[in-house]
């Protein structure tokens, strides 16, 4: 079970970090993702980390905004999404995700086996 929690309504500019629970499977072995999907377009890739924490990966519209985490340290497997810099267009439902597929970070999401209900995060100009 993936459960996403932390998103809210931020101004331009501000900043939100967003958590993902991961519990009842092994997800310390799973790389883990963050994807978001705006009204009236399709699910995109945000960033993804893998299940050491050692390689991240990140799209090109949040580059150096937006930083991925995890904390393997206990049986819920916490996943973060720090975003500064928050602009209009960063407005989506995100989904946490995880993958199975541990040879790589994965940046579609069919390559993601288990996913959270999604947080909204409305950025106002």
């Amino acid at each position: 079970q993936l459960q996403a929690s932390g998103g809210g309504l931020v101004q331009t500019g501000g900043s939100l970090r967003l958590s993902c629970a991961a519990s009842g499977r092994t997800f310390s072995s799973y790389n883990m993702g963050w994807f978001r999907q705006a009204p009236g377009k399709e699910r995109e890739f945000v960033a993804g980390i893998s299940w050491r924490g050692g390689t991240t990966y990140y799209a090109d519209s949040v580059k150096g905004r937006f930083t991925i985490s995890r904390d393997n340290a206990k049986n819920t497997v916490m996943v973060y999404l720090q975003m500064n810099s928050l602009k209009p267009e960063d407005t989506a439902v995100y989904y946490c995700a995880a993958s199975s597929r541990r040879q790589w970070v994965g940046v579609s999401s069919n390559e993601y086996d288990y996913w959270g209900q999604g947080t909204l995060v409305t950025v106002s100009s």
